[in-house]
This record gives structure tokens, C-alpha cells and sequence, in this order.
């Protein structure tokens, strides 16, 4: 049994409340153990973190990585692959492009690179699961999991109709397990479905979608009651309607009190937190204030971020409609897909700019929803990666969270016009690593239920980041002096070392065998359904993905 100490580092674990506390971590086969009992033994590997930060390895809940829009994305913006930083390598086994949407292998070498270890796509449709798995066996270090796409599924849609919740809840069992999904997410309920029909937005929640039980509303309700019921180990994952539409708060607001006690996480906020008045720009505002004072009165709410910064990237989503009202706003190409009776997506390259004064309140509102949000372990860190930056932006949010001076500089440097229209030059707080540690690393393990991420505690995934400390906070997130994955030195100083197999989490990784049958034979008492093509039968996709599902 092979054993590693990190010796001497400051460790920062929120869950086991260590702020900075300067002890030797121990690992043995790939665990966070205890230190032995007796003080003379020796470990197979020493490494000296004296003078550096220890914390777990990063966790992103919300990315896009794999899957048919992400692959559209690379084909589009096949130039801008060519481009961008590449992490330095000691013996690079795969080639691979980075860009705002890297290859399946460069997009694990630069989450490793950054200290990551675990990231989840955020939107896959039941159809499109194979062609994901097979992705994910290429995706190398990370370990991974994706949201089953249901909130325009056809048959979901047939459930509410009949008023049918035992059938929805055994579908969504069922598609699941099928899918090798991990959570349920609705992307712009019933908006979709609407959209591919008529080509129109829906007005409000409560507009049917060819029936009266049918809303937007009924949608959300229902599903997350169904994720509930079944335990999943995340809630449902939540794109409202209306994104990036002034005056969208509102919509936000009421889809929050649609979940009506139940568990709820709302993805990249920041989009859906404006204030002003549909198809006037001119009344773009933040209305982040209003949302934070609800979220924090509702502990079953969570969300993440989805925070912009400046440049070159690319818009991405399983909402066609957001798709289009991006081409038409920016003149720019644009990809649409729509997934038979399950939904589709959009694509189109975007330039966020430091002088657009839309761009910079946006840019705003998200270090708004991170500085007024008083308990960080409801909070996540993400971009929405790629739609409002790349991950390789985290280091440089992080420094601005940091940092009152530098965001106040770069505030300055940004239209007058957005600064009335934001408080965020009256936010003096900053943040510290341990806050930092909770927000990329314990909330979002906590949010997505795994036990075994996110901190550094006995039986802990021996996954750990260590960073060299220095005054400049982005050089110092952007280079770990060591990243391990299970125990395994993966980056040393900016150098990859190694590229083991990460695991693919799926819902029958946290279920039993009993509850499977169960559900199995619920749905077929409950609904009959000729589903043997639909999707992926887990037998099916079991030996495919037996080399990523059965570690960790």
C-alpha cells in the first residue's frame, strides 16, 4: 500500500473548518487517511508544501465539454483553436487544441493545469448520451458527469398533460439510469419546444404549451418534486426563461417561488438578473440585490455564477432561442440544432467589450451576486464556460473577488454609463481563501452531493492542489506548483506528469441495486412505453464505459 505525505503546507478545508492550519496531509491508495499512529514511520513519497496553500481540487458544476453543440462550437471557431495558451508539458501523450473550446484531451490537461479535478457538463440531450460517454473516455485526469436535458422532452410534457406525476417521476428514473445522466436540468422550460414551433418567445410561466397543464411553471414544479422524490443527489438544474432579456429578474423570481419548497439550483444567475424592460436596451440594469435578498431566504436555492470578462468566446446552449436572438443582435454566424422530442441548441461567437456599456453590468452583476451573497457555500464559482469566459478565467475572478483595489481599477476603466447603474463600487468586501476554497471547491461538491470531493478529510478523494503563495493572486490560481488527481502527482510546476483516467458519475453510482429495480418496475406498472431505442440501455453502455465508472 503505497503511502504520500504533503508536508508542512497551509490547508485550506471549509468542511472540516481548517483555515490555513499548517499540518502534513496523508495518502494511501488514493484516500486522505489519517497520519499514522506511530511517529517514526516513514512514507513511500514525501512532497515539502512549506510556505504554499493546500486545498482540494477544484470542482466546476457548470461547463460545457462535450456533446453535439460543443463540437459545433470547435468546427466554428476551427481558427481560434490554434491560438491560445497552451499548458506546458513534460511528456505530452495526445495532441490537442485549446481555443475558447479546447479538445476533448486539452480540455483535461488545462483543468488539471489550473488545479482542477472534477467538472460536469452542463447540458446533454437522452439521444446524444453515447456520443458523450465516448467523449468522456477521451477526456483524460478529470473526473466527469453531465445533466440529462428533460425541461422540452416531448414525453415529460405528455406526463403533465395527463396529470400523471408517478409516470414522470419513473421516467425520469428510467432516463437516467439509461442516459448514464447525473442530474435533471431544464434549460428555458417549454420555451424551447415553443420556440422550434412557432418561432416566438413565451410571454410568461404560465402560458401553456399546447395544454393548460402544460406551462413553463408546471414544468419546473414538477420535475424538481420528481428529483425530490427520487433522492437524486443534485436537485434540478435550472435555466430560466427569458435569458439575457432586460427585466428577466422577474421571470427569475417567479421561477423560484414555482419550486414551492423544493430543491432548486439556478445556473449562471448572472444572466437572469436584470433589471429594465423587454426590447430596451436602454433600461439594461442589475437587479442582483432583489434575487440575493429571496436566495438567501430560501436555504433549498443554490446557484452558480456563469461571471462574463472580456474577450473572444462563443455562446453556447441547449435554448435555441437564445441562439437566434444572439445572431440577430450581433449580425454574427450562427449554428442551431434542434434534438427530436427533447429539445435543441444555439451557437454563435461573441465578443464581450470593455466598451460596451451592456457588457461591463454584466461583467457587474456577477461580482455583485458573489460579493452580496452572504453564505458562500450557496454559491459557485462558474463562467458558464465557454458562454461568459473560459475556465482559464478563474484565477483572474478570483483575484478580483480578492481584491477591492483591483476591481475599483478596472470599474474606472469602464463606460460611466453602466456605473450608475451598478452598486458594485460600494461592495468593499474581499474574499479569502478560505472562502475562495468553499466557493470553487466544497459548495459545489456539496451542491452535487459528492461525498468525496471538495475537501481533504479522512477518506476524501486524494485529489489536492497546492499553490507557491505570491503577492500577484491570478499568477498564483493560474500555475499550481503541484496538482495530484487520486494521489498521483499530475502537474508539477506547470508541467503535466501524468494523465490518469478519471470517473464518470453517474446516478447508478449513487443508487442501489434495489432502488434501480424498484423504479424499474414502478415505471412499468405505472406507463407503458416502447423505449428500447430511445436511449442508451445501461447494458448497452456498460462495457463501453467500464474503464471510467469504476474508480473513485
Amino acid at each position: 500500500m503505497a503511502t504520500l505525505v504533503i508536508r508542512g503546507g497551509a490547508v485550506y478545508d471549509p468542511l472540516h473548518y481548517r483555515d490555513g492550519e499548517i499540518i502534513d496531509l496523508w495518502i494511501e491508495n488514493g484516500k486522505v487517511v489519517e497520519p499514522p499512529a506511530d511517529p517514526a514511520f516513514r512514507a513511500d513519497k514525501e512532497l515539502d508544501a512549506s510556505g504554499c496553500v493546500v486545498m482540494p481540487g477544484g470542482v466546476d458544476m457548470h461547463c460545457h465539454i462535450a456533446g453535439p453543440k460543443v463540437n459545433a462550437a470547435r468546427r466554428m471557431l476551427a481558427g481560434a483553436q490554434r491560438s491560445a495558451r497552451q499548458l506546458g508539458v513534460h511528456e505530452f501523450p495526445r495532441a490537442g487544441n485549446a481555443g475558447p473550446v479546447p479538445s476533448s484531451f486539452a480540455t483535461g490537461y488545462l483543468y488539471a493545469g489550473l488545479g482542477y479535478t472534477t467538472a460536469f457538463d452542463a447540458a446533454i440531450p437522452p439521444l446524444h448520451a453515447r456520443a458523450v460517454h465516448a467523449e468522456f473516455a477521451d477526456l483524460p485526469i478529470l473526473d466527469k458527469g453531465f445533466y440529462t436535458l428533460l425541461g422540452n422532452n416531448q414525453f415529460v410534457m405528455q406526463c403533465l398533460e395527463q396529470n400523471n406525476q408517478p409516470a414522470l417521476e419513473a421516467f425520469v428514473a428510467w432516463v437516467l439510469n439509461a442516459a448514464y445522466g447525473y442530474a435533471v436540468k431544464i434549460v428555458n422550460p417549454g420555451g424551447v419546444e415553443y420556440w422550434k414551433s412557432a418561432r416566438l418567445p413565451l410571454d410568461d410561466l404560465d402560458m401553456p404549451i399546447g395544454s393548460e397543464r402544460v406551462t413553463p411553471r408546471h414544468i419546473v414544479r414538477q420535475l424538481a418534486e420528481a428529483a425530490d422524490r427520487l433522492s437524486l443527489p443534485h436537485p434540478v438544474h435550472i435555466h430560466c426563461n427569458h435569458l439575457g432579456i432586460p427585466g428577466n429578474w422577474r421571470t427569475t423570481l417567479a421561477t423560484m417561488q414555482s419550486l414551492e419548497g423544493h430543491r432548486g439550483h439556478f445556473t449562471h444567475i448572472q444572466y437572469h438578473s436584470y433589471a429594465g424592460e423587454p426590447n430596451d436596451q436602454a433600461t439594461f440594469g442589475s437587479a442582483t440585490a432583489q434575487l440575493v435578498e429571496y436566495v438567501e431566504s430560501h436555504p433549498e436555492i443554490t446557484v452558480d455564477v456563469g461571471q462574463v470578462l472580456f474577450g473572444d468566446t462563443v455562446s453556447m446552449t441547449g435554448d435555441s432561442q437564445v441562439g437566434y436572438y444572439l445572431h440577430r443582435l450581433t449580425g454574427r454566424r450562427w449554428f442551431s440544432g434542434d434534438t427530436e422530442v427533447e429539445g435543441g441548441c444555439g451557437v454563435v461567437p461573441i465578443t464581450y467589450r470593455d466598451k460596451s456599456a451592456v457588457h461591463a453590468l454584466q461583467w457587474a452583476i456577477g461580482l455583485e451576486w458573489y460579493l452580496l451573497m452572504s453564505d458562500p457555500w450557496r454559491i459557485a464559482m462558474s463562467t458558464d464556460h465557454p458562454n461568459g469566459a473560459s475556465f482559464l478565467a478563474y484565477p483572474q475572478i478570483i483575484a478580483l473577488l480578492m481584491s477591492e483595489s483591483l476591481r475599483a481599477e478596472m470599474l474606472a476603466r469602464l463606460p460611466a454609463a453602466m456605473r450608475s447603474k451598478t452598486i458594485l463600487g460600494d461592495l468593499k468586501r474581499e474574499y479569502s481563501l478560505r472562502e475562495i476554497a468553499i466557493i470553487t471547491r466544497a459548495a459545489p461538491a456539496r451542491m452535487l452531493g459528492l461525498a468525496n470531493k471538495g475537501h481533504l478529510g479522512r477518506g476524501a478523494d486524494a485529489d489536492v492542489t497546492i499553490y507557491s503563495r505570491q503577492d500577484d493572486l491570478r499568477e498564483m490560481f493560474e500555475i499550481p506548483r503541484y496538482v495530484l488527481k487520486g494521489g498521483e502527482v499530475v502537474v508539477d510546476g506547470g508541467e503535466l506528469r501524468s494523465t490518469p483516467t478519471g470517473t464518470t458519475w453517474h446516478t447508478l453510482r449513487t443508487w442501489d441495486d434495489a432502488f434501480e429495480k424498484h423504479m424499474a418496475s414502478f415505471f412499468r406498472e405505472h406507463y407503458t412505453l416502447n423505449v428500447k431505442n430511445y436511449v442508451l440501455e445501461p447494458e448497452d453502455l456498460a462495457g463501453q464505459t467500464a474503464a471510467n465508472s469504476t474508480s473513485g
